[in-house]
């Protein structure tokens, strides 16, 4: 996490566009205006739309998110197979280096060829273990990634993954984690084969059924891998009892979202104490690292789990453990039988996806994953021009200054936590469509024929890169989002928030829009990042990205009155199927989407210095405000989709983004004159504001 110092910049009156729209904004042929406003605004926006789009068969949801994503990815694919065709480009040239990968995932005869060869030699090592101390040298071995086995798309062969992280107490610097999950515990590869712990431990009948599915998916890569039926089979049972045996020690969705929660940490010393049975030394020493070097173990009472299986389990029980998740990371990457047998679980049985998306969209989804810098210099500069850039740095400073003026015209703050408030909301950084510098890839390797090969180099350099951060000052360039993701998000330690390209355009923002269109799609999105440094888990920060008590006790106090309102209301929505969210585990996004909403109205109602926004296809200024908001959440979900989201996602769904949100909001009520009682109205006593 890092901290920038960012001047904050006042405008009176900030015009999106510079010029006349050429448009509302409002897509009327989307909309189902049978359906009453105040009964369900999110159908009313968007019923139309959803009502003839399905859900593509190769896809878990559809929506607003996934229209966008799939035209980047066909704008990526013309910059890749022009790329690939470049016989010019300098060999170790990003251009080569992305035409040679591209080629070598395409290539999939050349990839079925090879089987299950490329981790050959890992299955060697995971054999040769004879010993404790054999384990632990392989366990180490695995973390250290520029090896021949190792860390593939972010998770490891292995019970932990060792890693670097700013020091959320003193953000000047950057200290080693171990994690049993990485993305700070709420999203990102774990070392489980489920998708989280409760998988393994709830006894409802989907549970067990998934439980199950995972049975038959394990033993039949595990076939396909050598092991014969019978073998395989008994394989897969214990790879579900030993993972079992872990999951109950490991922290919920909603208390790894607490930073005090996952913050230990510990010198050398201390990890021995903590796990004894593990060769910290040689953990060490594989990663490259001093012994001076200080640790922050995210979830110690896991450490003590994993401490006490390496003297408990049966070596065969690791061994068996240890090449299964080999092979499960590695399934991806080799043959269609074993690339065919992941998606089937990982895809369809957890997602519900019917169709596997085809070679080149995969193969874009990779280059973007592992050479993402190459890609998105190159995306940016064919699809992001300089205006787009200057005018969203408008954008965001009119909703800094929104949220400025909430801030200090709050009712329940006392001045020493507002001034420190605006302290932290002046010192914020904004990022927008890539980054300030571009990686220098001309230590990967990559082979145009080898596509496993290329696989390992790109995150073996990935994770020397992640390790070479510890005991150095912080850089402040690395961004956790490639530039042509349709997405954003904030940092709590380095007091920054990132939009990158692939979202800055139609429908979340469009610079022939109305105002009001553009303030209502990206003013809320941008509202919502910028909120997260306020939510219940980025307010624990100060302007420094120190982790750290800035508040009053007494603002403090009335601060978790008002979260817990949203809490309340996110556990009382029933989903349909007798499905709930938890409100704990959606709290920050709930919190982002309110007062993302809030100050982006705010700011739009500023923008306009007094005057009224003009009436366009019907609507008022302030309703196109609200619908284009909710279009933004136009998505369907599958049932198996929505599960999964409900069990291990922070992000409440789509539908209840829009609605719940909405619910609370007076500014929306008067809008479409909706009344007490409407389903969209909450009795007043229990909407939910946070400023």
């Amino acid at each position: 996490m890092r901290i920038v110092l960012y001047s904050l910049l006042v405008f009176a009156v900030v015009s999106l566009s510079g010029q006349s729209p050429t448009h509302s904004g409002i897509h009327s042929e989307d909309m189902d205006t049978t359906c009453k406003p105040c009964t369900d605004f999110w159908r009313y926006v968007n019923g139309g739309w959803l009502d003839k789009n399905p859900i593509p068969a190769d896809k878990s949801s559809f929506g607003t998110f996934t229209v966008l994503a799939d035209a980047n990815r066909e704008r990526i694919r013309t910059i890749l197979d022009a790329a690939a065709a470049d016989g010019s480009a300098a060999p170790g040239s990003d251009q080569r280096k992305m035409g040679d990968y591209y080629s070598a995932c395409m290539n999939t005869a050349a990839i079925d060829a090879r089987g299950y060869q490329p981790f050959q030699a890992d299955f060697d090592r995971i054999a040769g273990i004879k010993t404790r101390a054999d384990l632990m040298s392989v366990l180490a071995g695995f973390q250290k990634t520029g090896r021949p086995f190792g860390a593939i798309n972010g998770a490891v062969v292995g019970p932990f993954r060792l890693t670097s992280g700013q020091d959320p107490r003193n953000p000047d610097r950057v200290i080693a984690r171990i994690v049993e999950r990485d993305g700070a515990g709420r999203t990102g590869s774990s070392v489980f084969s489920l998708p989280d712990r409760d998988y393994y431990l709830r006894d409802d009948d989907k549970s067990k059924q998934i439980r199950g599915a995972f049975l038959e998916h394990a033993a039949k890569l595990l076939e396909l891998a050598g092991s014969t039926p019978a073998e395989a089979i008994g394989q897969a049972q214990t790879v579900l009892d030993f993972e079992k045996s872990l999951a109950a020690s490991v922290m919920t969705i909603a208390d790894k979202r607490d930073p005090d929660k996952v913050y230990h940490p510990m010198d050398l010393a201390a990890l021995k104490s903590l796990a004894p049975n593990m060769d910290w030394r040689i953990i060490f020493r594989e990663g490259g690292l001093p012994e001076s070097t200080t640790v922050n173990v995210s979830e110690p009472e896991f450490i003590k789990r994993v401490n006490q299986q390496i003297a408990e389990s049966p070596l065969d029980t690791w061994k068996t453990w240890l090449r299964w998740r080999d092979l499960q990371l590695a399934a991806p990457y080799l043959a269609k039988a074993f690339s065919d047998e992941s998606f089937h679980f990982q895809s369809t049985v957890l997602a519900g996806i019917e169709q596997a998306p085809t070679r080149w969209e995969t193969c874009a989804n990779y280059v973007d994953r592992d050479l993402s810098d190459a890609l998105g210099k190159a995306y940016s500069a064919k699809y992001f021009p300089p205006e787009a850039k200057r005018r969203m740095q408008a954008l965001v400073e009119n909703l800094r200054a929104a949220l400025r003026d909430q801030v200090q015209q709050s009712e329940w703050m006392q001045p020493e936590t507002k001034k420190l408030a605006i302290a932290k909301l002046n010192a914020l950084q904004v990022q927008i469509g890539y980054p300030d510098a571009w990686h220098d890839y001309s230590e990967i390797k990559i082979d145009r024929n080898d596509f496993f090969a290329d696989v390992r180099a790109a995150w073996t350099w990935g994770e020397h890169y992640e390790i070479s951060k510890i005991g150095k000052p912080v850089s402040h360039i690395d961004w956790g989002m490639t530039a042509p993701t349709v997405n954003a998000y904030s940092s709590f330690n380095e007091i920054k928030v990132v939009f990158p390209a692939g979202i800055l355009q139609p429908p979340f923002f469009d610079m022939d829009a109305d105002d009001a269109a553009n303030y209502g799609a990206i003013g809320v999105v941008i509202g919502h990042e910028i909120g997260h440094q306020f939510d219940d888990g980025g307010s624990k920060f100060d302007a420094t990205g120190e982790l750290k008590n800035w508040w009053t006790g007494e603002d403090r106090a009335k601060f978790e009155a008002r979260t817990a309102c949203v809490v309340d209301q996110f556990n009382s929505v029933d989903v349909g199927g007798g499905l709930h969210h938890n409100g704990k585990q959606v709290l920050g996004e709930a919190l982002g989407d309110l007062g993302g909403l809030s100050v982006a109205y705010h700011a739009y109602q500023r923008s306009l210095a007094g005057k009224d926004g003009p009436v366009m296809d019907g609507f008022t200024a302030d309703q196109r405000f609200f619908i284009a908001f909710a279009r933004v959440w136009g998505t369907k979900m599958r049932d198996e989709a929505m599960r999964l989201q409900l069990n291990t996602n922070p992000h409440p769904l789509a539908q209840w983004r829009a609605n719940a949100t909405l619910e609370n909001m007076p500014e929306f009520h008067r809008a479409f004159q909706c009344k007490k009682g409407d389903a969209m109205v909450r009795p007043a006593g229990q909407q939910c504001r946070l400023w």
